[in-house]
């Protein structure tokens, strides 16, 4: 089996490796020359891919069994109107390959703050401007009939570079307190991914979300604490919400969570 993994960032290189130890070839690509050499001595087979600036894709990436698509949209830097163009392009390129099966990360910013909770079968309604260019991601992958996608929406990531603690470490009068949390640590986002290889599960969407959803003071004063930095304070207040639950983790591909619980993983 080849997988290509199209963005080997935080997420998409811990998945290469993860792979590579599975005895699976990956084809990976990166926008920077200098990371080519980082990914060939992972076992990679690197390539560089970058969509924005109009040259022809390497037809060569894109001859795999899967293709996984793990690029950030980048609206926060300006660069969001940008993103479902980009994927268009990949789009353009799957066409002219053997390719039937994709993996689209997204995120569960596509839901809407609305008290109370979501699962896969919610309809999104995103008031966030990176929240409405994943969800044209989505539906413009859900548009295409030539090959089959599942789309993963991850909740905040945690892990190995990625610790929460210095999310809120030191700062003062962090407004809603009370919010149930909604995140998902690198191990799961690995361990759901291969899973959707493993038991060939194509065309469905999936929230990638662990089940414990703790009030945000608490967890992250709780990470705080055991990284030794300065204790944020939280406004003791509920405003938005919103608890998403990831039914189709369990009911469709029967994945046990390896951190489900964050009191656990603080400790």
């Amino acid at each position: 089996m080849t997988i290509s993994i199209l963005g080997c960032g935080w997420y998409g290189l811990a998945l290469a490796k993860a792979l590579v130890a599975d005895g699976i070839k990956v084809k990976g690509s990166t926008t920077s020359a200098e990371k080519l050499t980082i990914l060939a001595n992972e076992g990679i087979t690197p390539f560089l891919v970058d969509l924005s600036d109009g040259s022809p894709l390497n037809a060569d990436f894109f001859e795999a069994d899967i293709l996984l698509i793990a690029i950030p949209p980048k609206a926060r830097s300006g660069a969001g109107s940008e993103y479902v163009p980009k994927l268009q392009r990949v789009i353009d390129a799957i066409g002219k390959s053997t390719l039937k099966k994709v993996i689209l990360i997204s995120s569960t910013g596509v839901y809407a703050d609305l008290n109370g909770h979501v699962d896969e079968q919610t309809p999104p309604q995103p008031n966030t401007l990176s929240g409405q260019v994943l969800f044209g991601a989505e539906e413009l992958f859900r548009q295409q009939t030539g090959f089959k996608t599942t789309i993963i929406r991850f909740g905040g990531l945690v892990g190995p570079g990625r610790d929460p603690a210095r999310f809120f470490a030191g700062k003062k009068d962090i407004p809603n307190g009370l919010a149930p949390i909604n995140l998902i640590h690198l191990d799961d986002c690995i361990g759901i991914t291969k899973a959707i290889i493993a038991q060939d599960i194509f065309g469905i969407t999936i929230n990638a979300v662990a089940p414990h959803h703790p009030e945000k003071a608490e967890f992250y004063t709780m990470a705080a604490a055991k990284s030794g930095l300065e204790l944020p304070v939280f406004l003791p207040e509920l405003k938005e919400w919103k608890v998403v639950d990831s039914v189709a983790v369990g009911q469709r591909l029967h994945y046990i969570y390896e951190i489900p619980n964050w009191y656990e993983w603080l400790s």
